[in-house]
């Protein structure tokens, strides 16, 4: 478990299980949204973007969270873990709710997230489950077949993961066996 993807709904959790995950596995995450957009909350040109997540990728340890389903190829293919929180919309729209009263809005400097809540992001995170994650399972199953893939459907199914994680870095044991679903 030395290049991990990690992908889901915006306020499944991603950004706080690649944090955690991090700090078991001794990996600094990286946060697609912190790259991708600068200060004023401007995107980088595709192009850009892409070529930043390929040099990325070169690194023999990685953890990176978010999804940009343009771009998500180059993380699957050099990928050994993909990691899909797919949670319920009202489980993310309360998680998003949470991140903007911890943060009390405004852009998150340390994950390049930008509280921005409108009807339409609201709608993204509501149709995400049937819109989007057959489109992301179909890319992992087109380009990380390769890869050990855990889909996580609850915030306690992530938890439990990360127990089970912790607990065989700790032991230096691995594969991870928990409730999660696994290929």
């Amino acid at each position: 478990m030395d290049r991990i993807a990690i992908v889901g709904c915006g306020g499944s959790g991603k950004s706080r299980l690649s944090r955690s995950l991090g700090t078991v596995l001794g990996i600094t995450p990286v946060h697609l949204d912190g790259m991708y957009y600068n200060q004023d909350w401007k995107p980088l040109e595709k192009d850009q973007f892409a070529a930043r997540q390929r040099d990325l990728v070169t690194a023999p340890r990685w953890i990176i969270d978010g999804n940009y389903a343009s771009s998500l190829p180059i993380r699957l293919q050099a990928a050994d873990t993909v990691i899909f929180l797919d949670l319920p919309g009202w489980t993310c729209l309360w998680g998003i709710a949470q991140r903007r009263l911890r943060h009390r809005g405004g852009q998150h400097k340390d994950l390049g997230v930008y509280d921005r809540i409108t009807w339409k992001f609201v709608r993204y995170i509501l149709g995400y489950r049937r819109h989007m994650a057959p489109r992301v399972r179909q890319l992992n199953a087109d380009h990380a077949v390769h890869a050990e893939l855990v889909v996580l459907r609850s915030r306690r199914a992530a938890r439990s993961y990360l127990d089970v994680v912790t607990a065989q870095v700790a032991a230096s044991a691995w594969p991870v066996t928990a409730g999660e679903e696994r290929r």
